[in-house]
């Protein structure tokens, strides 16, 4: 059965805000906890500001176990997980759960490879000027990072957008639910063409922003 575009539009247009809030918060959310992950990775490595093996190591090999599993997969697999925390496995807020877990790992792995870029020296010297660990992180590391930080996070809003339509097909909402249950199911192209162009729209949006803001903060 084919939709009435008709009316259809308002569907088309609340599914859209539902993908944009799954990924925003998500974002929002995935970037502290990553960042935060991100520097404790960092700082603990060998012979840094903050060396502990133990902590390094297990941060490190979580990061490993998470990443590598496809997300349709990861989603099935802590669903119980989700309805404990979240109550329920269906609707945007239960996406953004195992969404937030996913994009925190990934950008934590962002952030070190950003930071581990940074010249050792500048380390070196803040420490030589009696900096604490702290304010190394907060005067040296993170301005430093902040450009590459941000393409960085570009890409990752760009997963996200996958991630959405992935977690849309099993229930979370958004443009993933519309082009599952109305285009696929119902054999309606034109439904699949709308989500596809739509997504798109989102993800050359996303790259623009991101390319925008990384050139006011890399250093040059």
């Amino acid at each position: 059965m084919k939709v009435d575009w008709s009316t259809f539009w308002p569907r088309i247009v609340e599914a859209t805000g539902e993908t944009i809030i799954m990924v925003i918060a998500t974002l929002v959310f995935g970037s502290i906890l990553g960042i935060t992950i991100g520097l404790l990775l960092f700082v603990t490595r060998e012979r840094n500001i903050l060396e502990n093996k133990i902590v390094f190591q297990v941060l490190n090999i979580l990061i490993n176990i998470i990443r590598p599993i496809p997300f349709i997969i990861f989603l099935v697999a802590i669903s119980q997980l989700t309805r404990l925390v979240m109550g329920s496995t269906i609707g945007t807020a239960a996406a953004i759960f195992p969404m937030t877990i996913v994009a925190s790992f990934s950008i934590a792995r962002v952030v070190e490879n950003n930071l581990v870029s940074i010249d050792p020296g500048v380390i070196e010297a803040a420490q030589a000027m009696g900096a604490s660990p702290l304010r190394i992180i907060f005067t040296v590391l993170i301005p430093e990072a902040l450009g590459p930080l941000i393409l960085g996070l570009t890409f990752i809003t760009v997963s996200l957008i996958d991630f959405s339509a992935v977690a849309g097909t099993v229930g979370g909402g958004g443009l993933g639910h519309i082009a599952m249950t109305y285009g696929y199911q119902r054999f309606d192209g034109s439904v699949m063409l709308v989500t596809v162009i739509i997504l798109i729209v989102l993800v050359q949006l996303a790259q623009w922003l991101g390319n925008a803001l990384s050139k006011k903060f890399i250093r040059r």
